[in-house]
């Protein structure tokens, strides 16, 4: 496989999949157009959190209210709180802001202009924007929350409401806004929960347009079986069957959602897990047992679920499985953590604590189980080498995971080729990732570097096959990259009808094929040509 066609088909295609999960959306009657806002997530959970950096999941999305087609996809850095089309001009407000959690509301006024798709931040600093509202063309209101609430108590249940004009509201810039015009006494406002009536909406557009919403996020694994079956777990979603038809065959629910998916020796059944967020009860924050599962492919029947006291990773390699620790527990206890052997039910050896930063290292076509071990038990996360685990129990370590001595370097998604490993990650600097501070790296066993790749975006997922290596970035880029050499081939900004979006896990599939599974809950399959 060497290169990256046009797309062939997308699974799971849902109404508004861009947005995620929505939280607000308002209809225009003049154009015809719904604003709809929502999030798609973080990059980042118990087991993998390198992707996330500088990720944002929060998105504004513009569709034609006829045929549902998104228009325009705008990321916003803060949640969204509030649309409102302009009563005469194709031009979009968007209030938006949150609490930072220590101190200040942060957030901003964006005017989207429908005829172009630039986007303008109006505020002169940074404000949380709670309500926004057009009288007549001239006249935008807005209900801000106040800055901080360093000495009002009070402040989480008030804000300014202030009328701005202006004689064309098409010319405003950057800033525009000045600080006087948004001075006004803070009153009771209100902070309302939008939804509900948001979801009863949008299924009633997708009704009317022939189609069903059911709102999707984040494929975190992706997979393919010999009969060309597509396998994929996701945000409420334990794991799911596509038949090569394109028709969904089965989906095991759940709670949170699957995060990985990894095929049993048997060669009928798959193994899964779902992590357990930290919830608050009675005074206490508590986290359920998280669910690790083996279910069959033929059927969807979970044929057995595990019961271990903290979440895990699953490790493949070879015919096995086992689980690493991940719970965040085992970073502050001293005691080093042990994987669990799923083929003989047993403890294996100790392998030091995780955290999702350092020590994340899902290695695809792997001949054994590979980890990333520190040398210090005090301190896990410095000198990682990758240490191979034998089936007799024992580990060997192969290479110290940075080849670059003066550099930290955090884990991520690798591949095996031959005797040597492809692997992403970036390297740590106080002041969060830098320019070309992510990489992608193939080295020989014995430690030698064949090539390396620096990009400025880390890397969500990674395959690849004799010939060609496949990197996502939380970007939208999908980077095909030569096996022997580390050049670029191919970058494509992937993209859905024209609109972009991310992907979260690929896999190469027999037949040509790469799948990939996206933020916004999708499954893409290109066909690779050679």
């Amino acid at each position: 496989m060497t290169d990256l066609p046009l797309l062939r088909r997308v699974l799971g295609d849902e109404p508004f999949a861009e947005t995620g999960l929505p939280c607000v959306a308002v209809l225009d009657g003049r154009s015809r157009r719904i604003a709809v806002a929502g999030d798609v997530g973080y990059l980042q959970w118990s087991g993998s959190g390198t992707a996330d950096s500088r990720w944002t999941g929060d998105r504004i999305g513009v569709y034609d209210r006829d045929t549902l087609r998104c228009e325009h996809l705008v990321a916003s850095r803060y949640p969204v709180n509030a649309l409102a089309f302009h009563p005469t001009l194709p031009l979009l407000a968007v209030g938006t802001g949150s609490y930072d959690g220590g101190y200040s509301f942060e957030g901003e006024l964006l005017l989207l202009h429908l005829d172009s798709g630039t986007v303008v931040s109006a505020l002169p600093h940074g404000r949380e924007v709670l309500d926004v509202a057009w009288h007549g063309e001239t006249e935008l209101c807005l209900v801000l929350a106040p800055c901080d609430d360093w000495e009002n108590p009070d402040a989480h249940a008030q804000g300014h409401t202030v009328v701005i004009a202006r004689d064309s509201w098409g010319a405003v810039g950057p800033r525009n806004i000045g600080p006087e015009e948004l001075a006004a006494p803070a009153r009771p406002a209100e902070r309302p929960d939008h939804r509900e009536e948001t979801r009863r909406l949008l299924a009633g557009l997708a009704e009317a347009a022939g189609r069903r919403w059911a709102p999707r996020r984040r494929v975190w694994a992706v997979e393919s079986g010999a009969d060309g079956r597509v396998l994929a777990a996701l945000d409420g979603v334990l794991v799911e069957s596509w038949l090569p038809s394109g028709e969904r065959e089965w989906a095991v629910e759940d709670e949170e959602g699957g995060r990985q998916l990894v095929f049993a020796a048997d060669g009928t059944s798959v193994w899964t897990n779902a992590e357990r967020r930290m919830r608050r009860r009675e005074g206490r924050w508590q986290r359920d047992a998280p669910r690790i599962a083996r279910v069959a492919l033929g059927t969807g029947e979970v044929l057995e679920t595990l019961s271990l006291e903290g979440s895990g990773v699953l490790v493949a390699g070879g015919s096995r499985v086992v689980v690493r620790p991940s719970d965040r527990g085992h970073r502050r206890s001293a005691v080093p953590s042990t994987v669990f052997d799923l083929d003989h039910r047993a403890e294996g050896p100790e392998v030091g604590r995780f955290d999702l930063f350092n020590h994340p290292f899902p290695v695809r076509h792997a001949s054994r189980p590979y980890v990333l071990v520190g040398t210090r038990q005090d301190a896990p996360h410095r000198d990682k080498w990758i240490v191979s685990l034998a089936a007799d129990g024992t580990t060997r370590r192969l290479l110290p995971h940075s080849w670059a001595p003066q550099e930290h370097h955090f884990g991520g998604p690798a591949a095996e080729i031959g005797r040597s490993l492809v692997y992403a990650g970036a390297v740590h600097d106080g002041a969060g990732l830098q320019p070309g501070g992510a990489y992608v790296v193939r080295r020989s066993l014995d430690g030698a570097v064949a090539w390396q790749h620096r990009t400025d975006h880390p890397a969500t997922a990674l395959d690849a096959d004799e010939d060609t290596v496949y990197v996502a970035h939380n970007n939208g880029d999908l980077t095909a990259l030569d096996a022997a050499t580390g050049t670029v081939r191919r970058r494509i900004g992937i993209e859905v009808d024209g609109t972009p979006t991310t992907a979260l896990s690929l896999a190469v599939a027999p037949g040509g094929r790469l799948l990939v599974g996206t933020v916004d809950g999708r499954i893409l399959e290109y066909v690779v040509s050679s």
